[in-house]
C-alpha cells in the first residue's frame, strides 16, 4: 500500500459544512511543516476540493508515474536561517478538473472508489504526517476512509499508523449539535479522537487586533469536556489568514505607541535575495494564527503519544 512509509495518518472531520475544515488543514500542515515534519495533504472532500486553492496551487496538476500518481509538491525540503522546513506535498481531486467551477456529479459508488484510488495509487515519500481533509458528515466517504485506514493497524510492527481524528466545530449550539453526531460517529467506528479546535472563535479586527465573540465561545470546550475528549484550542477569524491565502500577502507585525499590532505588506516587499520568503510557508510563519496552531499542533502530538502508549511498548518504534 502507498500509505506504508506514513508514520501518523490524521483525519479532520466535522458533522457541519463551512466550519473551516480545510483551514484548519492548512494551517496544521503548515505548522508541522515548519516545526521540520515531512508533511502529506489528502484532500477527499470531493465534490468541494477547496486544499488546491488554500496552497496557492490550483494550476498545478497531478503527475502520472509507473502505477500511480505523484502529489504536488508545494515545496521541498528547506533549511532556513528559522530552522528546517518539511517538505510539503498535496492530493486533491481539484488537480482533475478543467477548471475550479467544474461540478463532480458522482454517486456513492464512483465517490469510494476514487477515494480508494487516492489511498493505494498515490506515491507519497516517506512522510511524518498525512492530513486527509474529508466533506462534512458521517457518508459513504467516511466509512471508505476508516474502513481501508484501519487496516493499516493490522500489522504488528505499525501500531496504530490511523492516530485518529480532529474534529473541528465552531461555538453556536446550531454547529456543535452537528458535531456531536461526527463524535458519535467516532465512537461507533472505533476512531479515536485526538481532540477538538473550536473554529471562528470571535473575530480579530484588523485595526485595533480587538478579538470580539461574534458566534459566542466556548461550546467546543463544553462539547470536548462532555464526551471526555481533548481540546486542542480555539482559533478566532483573522484576516490576516484570508488576505495571505487569498492575495499572497505577508502579515507583518508593526510596533504602535508600544504595542505590536498586525498590518499587511506586498509579498515581494522584503529582501528579493531572501527567497524563502517568497513561499506560503515562510508567510505564515508571520501570520498571527500561527503560535495558536503551534499550541495546537503541540496538543495533538501528546493526543497521538498518549494513544501510542496503550499498545504494548515492544510493538512501538
Amino acid at each position: 500500500m502507498s500509505l506504508s512509509k506514513i508514520q501518523h495518518v490524521i483525519l479532520v472531520l466535522s458533522g457541519k459544512g463551512g466550519v473551516g475544515k480545510s483551514s484548519v488543514t492548512t494551517q496544521l500542515a503548515l505548522t508541522l511543516s515548519l516545526a521540520g515534519h515531512s508533511v502529506g495533504v489528502l484532500d477527499v472532500d470531493l465534490t468541494g476540493p477547496s486544499i488546491p486553492r488554500m496552497f496557492g496551487i490550483e494550476d498545478a496538476k497531478i503527475t502520472q508515474e509507473a502505477g500511480g500518481w505523484a502529489p504536488v509538491i508545494v515545496h521541498p525540503d528547506i533549511d532556513s536561517p528559522q530552522g528546517k522546513i518539511g517538505r510539503l506535498g498535496v492530493i486533491s481531486l481539484g488537480f482533475l478538473l478543467a477548471s475550479r467551477g467544474d461540478a463532480v456529479v458522482w454517486r456513492g459508488p464512483k465517490k469510494t472508489a476514487m477515494i480508494r484510488q487516492f489511498l493505494s495509487d498515490v506515491h507519497w515519500e516517506a512522510l511524518d504526517y498525512l492530513i486527509i481533509d474529508t466533506p462534512p458528515g458521517t457518508s459513504d466517504e467516511h466509512l471508505t476512509l476508516i474502513e481501508t485506514l484501519s487496516q493499516m493497524d493490522s500489522s504488528p510492527v505499525r501500531p496504530k499508523q490511523l492516530a485518529g481524528a480532529i474534529v473541528v466545530t465552531t461555538p453556536q449550539a446550531v454547529a456543535t449539535a452537528d458535531v456531536r453526531k461526527e463524535l458519535n460517529f467516532c465512537a461507533k467506528t472505533g476512531l479515536n479522537v485526538l481532540g477538538v479546535v473550536e473554529n471562528m472563535n470571535g473575530f480579530v479586527c484588523p485595526n485595533c487586533s480587538e478579538c470580539t465573540d461574534i458566534f459566542g465561545s466556548d461550546g467546543g470546550f463544553l462539547m470536548a469536556k462532555e464526551f471526555g475528549v481533548p481540546f486542542l484550542g480555539s482559533v478566532p477569524i483573522d484576516p490576516q489568514f484570508g488576505i495571505l491565502i487569498e492575495a499572497g500577502e505577508r502579515p507583518l507585525r508593526q510596533v504602535l505607541d508600544g504595542q505590536e499590532t498586525p498590518t499587511m505588506v506586498e509579498a515581494g516587499s522584503r529582501d528579493e535575495d531572501d527567497k524563502g520568503l517568497t513561499l506560503l510557508v515562510e508567510k505564515y510563519r508571520d501570520c498571527s494564527l500561527a503560535p495558536i496552531f503551534r499550541a495546537i499542533m503541540g496538543k495533538m502530538i501528546e493526543s497521538i503519544d498518549s494513544v501510542k502508549k496503550e499498545f504494548s511498548p515492544t510493538l512501538v518504534q
